[in-house]
């Protein structure tokens, strides 16, 4: 997958410790941004590929973005 998504991300000119938040810090920053990106679906995309393990990425945790890869994974399974 190539990286041309990010030019059009909704993120960029904000602050990137707003997506790398301190432990227990606020996530509602990034999530607010992320909520009206034209490209968060590649953005997660990317981020679930293996490419990235930390951070809010598409507007997903990575508690979040674990959990939807177990998702993903019994489903295909069960198919």
């Amino acid at each position: 997958m190539g990286n041309t998504w990010r030019s059009k991300a909704a993120c960029l000119g904000f602050p990137t410790s707003w997506w790398f938040p301190e432990p227990g810090g606020s996530q509602s920053p990034a999530r607010f941004v992320c909520s009206a990106c034209p490209v968060s679906e590649d953005c997660l995309a990317y981020s679930i590929s293996g490419e990235v393990d930390s951070g809010i990425w598409g507007g997903m945790t990575e508690s979040e973005r674990r959990r939807l890869l177990r998702r993903m994974k019994r489903t295909r399974v069960v198919r």
